[in-house]
């Protein structure tokens, strides 16, 4: 579960181990994941490209402790989550998981800031230190211009990264994304993807990134798939 060597062991963000998931149906039941062994080192910048029905969104969400394995073990940052109660799963994937999707699922009636600043003070950060923190990320993602403006006054591309911004607020040590570029035109795509790569390279943290785009997921450190319901690398 560590790499040896001559630096220090580094513990993956995220590490699957012998995972299982299946769903019950008419005669019997549906296998997406099974013994499916997966990680992802701090750093690094994941593809997850796959047809869709393969279990993509089945892995995003055994990996965001959004669901249960039948078997095997999810873990984050070295812990062990398969025994771990409903609410020690919140707690975990409160401070330890960010979640961007196709849609961007922001607050309408909040500014970009409150937007960012949200989470943090679920987690039980100080209204200040968490405006200091939402500011300086929305400025690393060049929107520095545009903290006060609400989620209707943003374009696309501003407002997928603003819910980049509150994904990454609360400083997870795994992002998990679903079509992050889905919904925006090429040019917007190229421009978050590459906010996104920057925002990897800059914090330190995993991702995993399920896309559709192969020239977006040529650029990622690797590229995976799902076949047999095992996680693969692709050629």
């Amino acid at each position: 579960m560590t790499e040896t060597g001559t630096s220090p062991p580094v513990t993956p963000a995220l590490f699957l181990s012998q995972v299982d998931r299946s769903y019950p149906q008419t005669g019997g039941s549906l296998d997406i994941l099974k013994k499916a062994d997966f990680a992802i080192w701090p750093g690094e910048l994941v593809a997850l490209v796959a047809p869709s029905g393969t279990g993509k969104s089945t892995l995003l969400h055994v990996a965001g402790l959004l669901e249960h394995p039948d078997a095997g073990e999810v873990f984050i940052g070295g812990v062990a989550t398969a025994k771990l109660d409903d609410s020690a799963r919140t707690r975990l994937r409160r401070t330890e998981i960010g979640f961007v999707y196709q849609f961007h699922h922001l607050l309408p009636e909040f500014s970009a800031l409150e937007n960012v600043v949200m989470p943090q003070l679920i987690r039980g950060l100080g209204k200040a230190e968490a405006a200091k923190r939402a500011a300086d990320l929305l400025g690393f993602l060049g929107l520095g211009e545009r903290l006060r403006n609400r989620p209707g006054e943003l374009s696309g591309g501003e407002q997928q990264r603003v819910a980049l911004a509150r994904a990454v607020a609360n400083a997870p040590r795994l992002l998990l994304a679903d079509e992050p570029t889905g919904n925006l035109d090429p040019g917007t795509s190229k421009h978050v993807f590459k906010t996104l790569l920057s925002l990897v390279r800059a914090s330190g943290l995993a991702a995993l990134i399920a896309t559709h785009n192969l020239e977006l997921a040529a650029q990622m450190d690797r590229r995976v798939t799902i076949k047999g319901g095992q996680v693969v690398t692709m050629d």
